[in-house]
């Protein structure tokens, strides 16, 4: 058991800069806006907002005579918010406290309890139950018991899976308890991570845990089968901007805000995703975050488990696992079970993460790759709208059965 947690696993080259506090101004994100061209792709984005409030104003006046300032979409999708918050801290308090102290508690035991398997299984057993109960099923009753709305059941689920809790807790608990196996059994004073560097690993923009991360010396700065093929069509280009708006709130605003406050210097979130001419290099740039995690801890493990073996396998079992967190987050924040982004990521995805490979670099399959992703967001963005309409207007067709495909209304 020793030797299996113990043994070191060779983590991407960026990410062992970083942990080495050896992180160079080209990692950070918004360096990218050094760049004169990127640059002004961002301020054509903010002309695009411009122009979309001003013609708002614009129609609103001149239908109504006045400006109408009416916000109930947006209060209705945020509503319940004194539900997600104390939800949230509930959440919270419990991974704050209990794993790093059972995890201590467990340490400071280990070496010197006479049955190490018996304290280790008992310890792991009542921390999974406690784990399945506060970040498995109560986020599930909140969502449901209290009938979210859409935003406010995807802050709650988005906590829960990928941002701040399970993903999180994992790590620290993946990266802590080999240290402490690795301890003399005579230690008086065991090395234990210190509870301030749990807490800032908590906030800061990472999902694999150090104590210690370098700090700059300063901070810096998107029926029939003609409708639907229309529909489709025309939800591409709603779907492409909510997919780059979502990716510039969150992997740009989102992180590098955290990174700031805490003066985290590691600032890769993403790369140049979009100069991608394969899918396999899309994956690995879109959100290096989350694909530091999985790579770390699914797929090097994986193949570690394998002793080596079965490369191809490692892969399609992060894809899998990937692609059910991403369809049960969209399940639990609609409120309804249409698996679109499940076969898109887990059969559409793989096919073309196979297919469309790192070898590809003509700029002929950067057009592919886009027109992928621009036909997806609009399948995506269709299929989802029409489903959360008929959920509303059409009975029920069955337990697992989408109601769009049985609904006589067109949703």
């Amino acid at each position: 058991l020793d030797k299996a947690l113990t043994e070191s696993i060779e983590p991407p080259a960026h990410l062992k800069s970083a942990l080495n506090g050896k992180t160079s101004k080209k990692e950070s994100s918004s360096d990218l806006f050094e760049i004169s061209h990127i640059r002004t792709i961002y301020h054509m984005f903010i002309a695009v907002l411009l122009i979309f409030c001003l013609s708002t104003l614009a129609v609103d006046y001149i239908d109504q005579g006045r400006l109408v300032l009416e916000f109930d979409l947006l209060f209705y999708a945020f509503g319940k918010l004194g539900t997600v918050t104390w939800a949230w801290l509930a959440m919270f308090v419990y991974t704050l406290f209990v794993p790093y102290f059972i995890l201590e508690f467990w340490g400071s035991l280990y070496h010197t309890f006479p049955s190490k398997l018996g304290l280790t299984l008992g310890a792991g057993l009542i921390f999974t139950t406690i784990q399945t109960c506060v970040l498995g099923l109560f986020p599930i009753y909140m969502v449901v018991h209290h009938q979210l709305p859409p935003a406010s059941r995807f802050i709650v689920i988005l906590e829960q899976v990928s941002i701040r809790f399970l993903m999180k807790t994992y790590s620290f608990i993946r990266e802590t308890a080999p240290v402490i196996l690795k301890n003399a059994p005579k230690e008086e004073n065991p090395r234990f991570p210190t509870f301030s560097s749990y807490l800032y690993f908590l906030f800061c923009p990472t999902l694999i845990y150090r104590e210690f991360y370098p700090r700059p010396a300063e901070t810096n700065q998107p029926f029939s089968k003609r409708t639907m093929v229309l529909a489709v069509f025309h939800s591409i280009l709603p779907g492409i901007m909510l997919l780059l708006l979502c990716f510039f709130a969150f992997l740009h605003c989102w992180l590098n805000l955290f990174g700031e406050l805490l003066r985290f210097a590691d600032r890769m979130f993403y790369k140049d995703w979009w100069n991608s001419t394969s899918f396999a290099n899309y994956y690995r740039t879109w959100n290096v975050v989350v694909h530091d995690w999985l790579y770390y801890y699914g797929y090097r493990d994986f193949l570690w488990l394998s002793n080596r073996r079965f490369r191809a396998a490692a892969m399609l079992s992060v894809f899998i696992v990937s692609a059910v967190v991403h369809e049960y987050a969209l399940a639990m924040g609609f409120g309804f079970f249409y698996p679109v982004m499940f076969c898109l990521f887990a059969v559409f995805g793989v096919a073309f993460n196979f297919a469309m490979t790192d070898k590809r670099q003509s700029p002929v399959f950067n057009v592919i790759m886009w027109a992928c992703l621009f036909l997806g967001q609009g399948v995506q963005v269709c299929l989802y709208c029409q489903e959360w309409y008929a959920q509303i207007h059409c009975p029920p067709a069955g337990l697992l059965m989408p109601r769009s495909w049985s609904c006589s209304y067109q949703t």
